[in-house]
């Protein structure tokens, strides 16, 4: 099977532009392609495995990815999928976060040489002059079009900033930059981007002429796509000192039943003749399928290694024997130990279990909780400092455990 024709099994293809033409170049490896990750934290998450093992497959395959930061439409904002606008960040934090993604990008991508290729839209949209731009590229953009945009009409009723009514255009001159200082052919993001996208192609073509072959496809977004990344509320980082590899694994350990095979097809690089193997196991087996699932995607941002500990830490909970060596742990600063005790409530708090003291009370008052393998039904339960320095073991729900000691 080809890449092409492996991208649409794996239901990763939402759209496309000149389909045939992007079947050729995808498979003879002939495919300069950007996606383009604004730097909004200084972690990618979760959400970012289909961009990112997209681009893995897309180079195995011979062609070149070009990994676009960004840093100049980070400061404006997408306003794709949004119902308020986005919290603006100065141009310090916008660097930083940009390099935090080089490095975490890097387990997925080959950079170098006639190899992976890594810019930054600061280098180019910083610099460029307002009426310059509105002459060479708003003269080829319809307002109306715009308007009409799937990226636009949610935010229309409570209203959208002139800031953010250019984003399109930021975006549309990315791919216009990229095309002629870089060679590059081909643009991916989710279908919520189809708009802007399509912005890029149609800029191209206008500016360069008809036969400049600029194409548009799009990973496909659903509601799993949505899901992914968030959890309880929280983001699913891969950076390990914000989501270790054990709450990494546990997260796609406990992905809905119906969603596994659909993260596996779309997020591993399990051959499609296992998955289809896979696909005809009996139910009972689901719990296999989502260990397989949770180890892999484990593996390739932690490590071999840290996937292993990870599952058996898992095991060993699920079993009821504990691995506190590889739980998720919280040292308590001793200052928070106030004359030698410190609330549940403050410890749920510290390792995550909430995301407030309001919601810590409302999780123990339904039976949620337990420590130290009882039942907690007590919303003012303390804990002193002797049993800190054991350590203790709070549990939220069936499978979600953390320690905490001094």
């Amino acid at each position: 099977m080809q890449i092409y024709e492996e991208l649409k099994a794996r239901g990763l293809l939402a759209q496309v532009t000149d389909e045939e033409h992007i079947r050729e170049m995808v498979n003879s490896g002939k495919a300069v392609f950007y996606i383009g990750f604004d730097c909004t934290a200084d972690s990618l998450t979760a959400g970012h495995f289909m961009a990112l093992t997209l681009m893995k497959r897309l180079q195995m395959a011979g062609n070149k990815p070009v990994a676009l930061i960004g840093g100049g439409t980070t400061m404006i904002g997408d306003p794709s999928g949004r119902t308020d606008m986005r919290k603006m960040l100065t141009r310090e934090d916008i660097e930083h976060n940009a390099a935090c993604f080089k490095k975490q990008m890097e387990r997925f991508i080959e950079f170098g040489p006639d190899k992976a290729t890594m810019v930054n839209n600061a280098d180019w949209l910083l610099n460029l002059n307002y009426v310059d731009l509105l002459r060479e590229v708003g003269a080829c953009f319809s307002v109306n079009n715009m308007l009409r945009a799937e990226c636009y009409k949610q935010r229309m009723e409570k209203g959208l900033s002139f800031l953010e009514f250019n984003y399109m255009i930021m975006q549309s001159y990315d791919f216009y930059y990229l095309y002629q200082h870089y060679g590059c052919n081909m643009q991916f993001g989710g279908d919520d981007q189809w708009s802007n996208m399509l912005g890029g192609t149609e800029l191209i073509r206008r500016k360069l002429g008809k036969d400049a072959h600029a194409m548009t496809i799009t990973l496909l977004t659903d509601s799993q796509g949505k899901k992914m990344g968030k959890t309880a509320g929280n983001a699913v980082w891969l950076d390990p000192n914000k989501t270790s590899p054990f709450d990494f694994y546990q997260y796609w350990r406990n992905v809905d039943d119906a969603d596994v095979m659909k993260c596996i097809k779309m997020l591993t690089f399990i051959p499609m003749d296992k998955i289809a193997e896979m696909d005809n196991w009996d139910n009972s087996r689901i719990n296999e399928k989502k260990e397989i699932l949770a180890f892999e995607l484990t593996s390739l941002v932690h490590g071999d290694e840290e996937a292993t500990k990870a599952q058996n830490a898992a095991r060993a909970l699920f079993s009821g024997t504990g691995d506190a060596e590889h739980m998720p742990t919280t040292a308590v600063d001793p200052s928070a130990v106030i004359d030698g005790r410190i609330s549940v409530l403050d410890l749920m708090v510290l390792g995550g279990l909430s995301t407030s003291k309001g919601e810590a009370r409302r999780l123990i008052q339904q039976g949620g909780i337990t420590l130290n393998d009882s039942k907690l039904d007590n919303v003012t339960a303390t804990v002193d400092t002797e049993a800190l320095t054991e350590g203790v073991v709070i549990k939220k729900g069936k499978k979600i455990y953390h320690r905490f000691t001094l």
